[in-house]
């Protein structure tokens, strides 16, 4: 199980930290329907990061690993996979950043945020968090580690627990904090809006180099081994 959960840390932390997520519930929050769109919309991101993810397992979990407890070929190409992906996935970041003195763009569906009902914020969430390329590969990736492992069934749900709570935790401490402490939130959560913003590109990509390289070397040492 410590082996699983040390795959899963890199994995859900890349989940976590995504700029575009965090600053969409960030406006949630500043908007006049705070409490409705993104409680909406962090059920909708967890949603989606447990469906990829147990999806995968179930799919892949026999083929993942050998009887005797080393990974297969199978999985070891999956994660060559996974990180030939996040590596692309990061050079596209890197050409579509910003140029220096030059203002980040927000993508055109934020601006409608203040008009999003309960659904389209869970549809949202869930778009964001099993659709969005970085994060597919990410859930793919973890649902593939945990399938591998063989655990029991109960260890399959701990596994999948773990990674789900270090993925959302960033989505979901904003909304848990505003909704309780909501006076004291909304300058913080302004200037992290902006940050955020501002350095998506070069969050993304410190990231995606350091997970694709990572999932490169397991993959590698899975075939040699």
């Amino acid at each position: 199980m410590g082996a699983v959960i040390g795959e899963l840390l890199p994995l859900g932390v890349s989940v976590a930290i995504s700029p575009i997520p965090i600053v969409a519930v960030i406006l949630m929050l500043l908007s006049g329907q705070a409490a409705r769109t993104s409680t909406g919309f962090l059920a909708g991101w967890v949603v989606g990061i447990v469906v990829v993810t147990v999806v995968v397992l179930v799919l892949v979990g026999q083929a993942a690993s050998t009887s005797a407890g080393q990974p297969s070929t199978a999985s070891s190409v999956l994660k060559l996979v996974f990180g030939v992906l996040a590596l692309a996935l990061a050079v596209r970041q890197w050409r579509e950043r910003p140029k220096p003195g030059e203002a980040a763009e927000l993508p055109k569906w934020m601006s409608t945020i203040d008009s999003l009902t309960f659904g389209k914020a869970l549809g949202l969430g869930f778009l964001l968090s099993a659709v969005n390329p970085k994060n597919l590969v990410m859930c793919l990736a973890a649902g593939t580690a945990i399938g591998a492992a063989h655990l029991s069934g109960g260890g399959d749900v701990v596994a999948v627990v773990v990674f789900t709570v270090i993925a959302a935790s960033t989505v979901a401490i904003p909304v848990i904090g505003y909704l309780t402490a909501r006076s004291k939130m909304a300058g913080p959560l302004e200037s992290l809006r902006d940050w955020l913003t501002q350095n998506n590109a070069t969050v993304m990509v410190v990231l995606l180099l350091v997970i694709g390289v990572v999932l490169l070397g397991k993959g590698i040492s899975g075939l040699t081994s």
